[in-house]
């Protein structure tokens, strides 16, 4: 839970000898705290006149995390079969009733926060505002506990508890269905319950007497002093009399922190030579004086501790992986530490803690989104494998902010720290840095102010966890942004919101570094080895865009013999008659294989744009041509075509594989074949912000696509390029072809195979032609989100 490790005090010998209140035993996990438990139980069991809304704080070390760990051992109905209930004081146990909510803020934004009360409670909302509304509008009340709310966000530097408390707490105390206990750092707890009726709302500050509980205090420190339950025998530890006066000295001393008396005991335990219990006028007051204390007694200079420690105080995450301790302590200390390190864990002993964690460790080439079944071991692969690793970490976030107190130039060893992090990338390869400097080298950045300046490379862009990364980023002035920066940071919510693999996350930057201009930055992400699904070919920001659709211009006789329409940005030239002879033609012309296939093969491959009327370079739809066979159809068929009647919408011709536009009629614009499509091997699916392109023969998604705002409009050419449009604009996308896969002749007639995997029904066939063959896509169906939302939760 994040508060001090003290040993429970659970030895029944010890509970007869020092009961709780009024001769009760005290709870076996935080020893008495009976006055909070008390009104705990009160606000638990709604009993009248207890506040609807609880806010626990107190000064770091207070014990408030451990409290509140204890008060849910007697809310949970399977916990509590294992204490003795009929021990304990009966007005510090709530009836047994279901087990409130306790969603977890470590390490998570305000809105992650909130999404995760919102699945929690199986909430229908459709945008993170919703989330707290739809709560309030519950017929029955809800009861949530927010512990270590000091611990959220996925950097420290951007000062996540403050906005957690602002955007959620407040919101939630502020419903009156919601029965809400928290625990929040002083400076925060009373903007909490500062807008609720008198007596809705409570703050419990555990330095206050009454609720500090002096006896409890030392009950704890004199059952972490017992033999009988660990501690090693020594005088004052095995004679009753001489471990009780030891207790009550250290909690007097440690004057109501938790934390404090709980490192004097340890320090004391470690070192036990030497220690005088007589003369305890030199015990610590606080925690940075414990940190010195322990150094002395030790015969080493507190600097030398801090220096040790610094580099554990100043990480990100869940800790600091121990193979980087040594190189980062000598980078804070700007000499080196080796032998410090080598030889310092009785020093550093009672204030670390090694911790083994299941950590992500990327595959050196993430596959793209080609799967047959979303969740099967082939997209597993593709995404993180995982392993064991340790990190190191203190023993309390108290600690850290005491050693970061005392380091003379905190941003200068966040840069140093960084610069060493930067460094151990070998040969610059994200792929294959150390998951920590991967993901937390952001958040180093910022702390030393130089942020900026690191985010020039897609590579990193990429590879980093995209949820701290765009954590460090919004921290930064925008003004202060590149323009890279700026691309990442409008298109991290994708990001966030899929929690793609490497190389999804590199194909949707890839895409928005063509649409911002940013061409050599999208280049840099194709030369990495991930192999990503699609070459952005171009984007066009236009306003109001209302459909799309591929075709082709024919063109000009190689002899130039006829003229045909002219590109708007220069080139090829040919004859519009020439043209629409072609075009009319089409369907009754005598001519042999041969001449048409030379007309095939000097066609011109166009995207034809349903854009507002007045749009540079389009040509106005003649009333009724609109999505008409052989004209300006789209790929989301009549519907666009409406739009286009009643809107007063023209058509803008752009060239399909390259930039420029095209000055022709729309009316030449041929339409790829029924047969065409069919027999294509890319088919394309496609809901309200997410679309994807099927392998046909495979049943595979080759390519997946999402939006932050709805398309407007999508279409793929039988040769693999990918049209689609929003009211923003229009960009193409070259999927490639795949390989082909012999199939066994069908028994029967050919034309079964493709009706044997019809498109989604939702999915509107163009004007023109029906829409492709595709497999179906039970998991996500057309006109719904696509897929996970991620832990960003970003859901409208």
């Amino acid at each position: 839970m994040g508060d001090e490790e003290f040993m429970n005090a659970s030895d029944d010998a010890s509970n007869e000898e020092h009961g709780g209140a009024v001769g009760y035993a005290p709870h076996p996990h935080i020893g008495d705290r009976t006055a909070v438990l008390r009104a705990l139980a009160a606000w638990r069991m709604q009993w009248p006149g207890a506040p609807r809304v609880v806010v626990l704080t107190g000064s770091p070390g207070s014990g408030r995390s451990r409290l509140v760990t204890g008060f849910l051992m007697l809310c949970d109905p399977e916990y509590r079969k294992q204490l003795p209930l009929d021990d304990l004081d009966p007005t510090i146990v709530p009836p047994d009733l279901p087990a409130p909510a306790v969603p977890d803020p470590r390490g998570l934004t305000a809105d992650q926060f909130l999404w995760t009360i919102a699945d929690h409670y199986g909430l229908g909302a459709a945008r993170t505002s919703d989330i707290v509304p739809e709560l309030a509008a519950a017929t029955d009340p809800v009861t949530i506990v927010v512990p270590d709310v000091d611990r959220a966000g996925p950097v420290r530097a951007t000062e996540e508890p403050a906005r957690l408390v602002r955007d959620v707490l407040k919101p939630l105390a502020a419903a009156g269905t919601v029965q809400l206990l928290a625990d929040v750092p002083r400076e925060l707890a009373a903007e909490v319950i500062e807008s609720l009726p008198a007596g809705q709302g409570q703050v419990i500050d555990l330095d206050e007497p009454r609720w500090a509980d002096p006896a409890g205090l030392v009950l704890q420190v004199e059952t972490s002093l017992d033999p009988r339950l660990g501690a090693p025998a020594l005088p004052y530890t095995e004679d009753p009399g001489a471990r009780r006066a030891l207790a009550e000295a250290v909690a007097e001393r440690a004057d109501g922190s938790r934390l404090t008396a709980q490192l004097a005991v340890q320090c004391i335990l470690m070192r036990p030579e030497g220690f005088d219990p007589a003369d305890t006028s030199g015990l610590p007051t606080n925690v940075g004086e414990v940190l010195d204390w322990h150094a002395q007694r030790l015969g080493a200079d507190p600097q030398t501790l801090r220096l040790m420690l610094a580099a554990p105080a100043l990480a990100e995450g869940e800790g600091l992986p121990i193979e980087l301790w040594g190189s980062l302590a000598n980078a804070v200390a700007g000499r080196d530490m080796s032998r410090e390190i080598a030889d310092g864990m009785l020093l550093a002993g009672p204030f670390v803690q090694p911790v083994e964690v299941q950590a992500p460790v990327q595959a050196p080439v993430q596959a793209s989104v080609q799967t047959p079944v979303q969740g099967s071991p082939t997209e597993q692969a593709g995404e993180e494998a995982t392993g064991s690793r340790t990190l190191l970490r203190l023993v309390h976030p108290a600690v850290a902010d005491a050693v970061r107190a005392g380091l003379a130039d905190v941003r200068g060893a966040q840069t140093r720290i960084a610069m060493a992090l930067l460094e151990a990338v070998p040969q610059q390869d994200w792929s294959r840095a150390d998951p920590y400097v991967r993901d937390h080298l952001a958040a180093h950045t910022l702390a030393a102010g130089l942020l900026p300046q690191l985010l020039t490379d897609p590579a990193l862009f990429a590879h980093a966890d995209p949820v701290t990364l765009r954590a460090a980023v919004e921290a930064v002035p925008y003004d202060t942004l590149g323009a890279p920066a700026r691309t990442y940071l409008r298109t991290a919510p994708l990001l966030t919101r899929s929690q793609a693999p490497v190389a999804m996350r590199a194909a949707l930057l890839e895409t928005a570094f063509v649409e911002d201009g940013l061409g050599p930055y999208a280049d840099a992400l194709h030369a990495l080895d991930l192999d990503l699904p699609w070459r952005t070919l171009w984007s066009v920001s236009l306003p109001g865009v209302t459909g799309v659709t591929v075709g082709s211009l024919p063109q000009a006789p190689a002899d130039g013999a006829a003229a045909g329409p002219g590109l708007a940005g220069g080139g090829q030239e040919s004859d519009a008659s020439s043209g629409a002879a072609s075009n009319s033609d089409a369907g009754s012309s005598d001519a042999g294989s041969s001449d048409a296939s030379a007309a095939a093969s000097a066609a011109l491959p166009v995207a034809v744009v349903l854009v507002p009327e007045g749009t540079p370079g389009s040509r106005a739809v003649p009333s009724g041509s609109a999505g008409t066979d052989g004209g300006a159809g789209t790929g989301d068929g009549a519907e666009a075509s409406d739009g286009a009647r009643a809107g007063g919408t023209a058509v803008l011709i752009h060239q399909l594989l390259g930039p420029g536009t095209v000055d022709a009629d729309p009316a030449l614009v041929l339409r790829p074949s029924e047969d065409a499509r069919a027999a294509a091997p890319l088919a394309l699916s496609r809901g309200a912000d997410y679309l994807r392109v099927w392998d046909r023969q495979r049943r595979t998604v080759v390519a997946a696509l999402i939006s932050d705002t709805p398309f407007t409009g999508a279409d793929l050419s039988p040769e693999g390029v990918l049209v689609v449009a929003t009211a923003r604009g229009v960009k193409a996308l070259r999927i490639p072809l795949p390989e082909p896969v012999p199939l066994p002749e069908p028994p029967g007639d050919t034309a079964a195979t493709d009706a044997s995997v019809p498109a989604p029904a939702s999915i509107p066939a163009p004007a023109s032609a029906p829409a492709p063959a595709a497999p179906s896509d039970p998991d996500h169906p057309a006109d719904t989100p696509a897929g996970p939302h991620g832990r960003e939760g970003d859901r409208s």
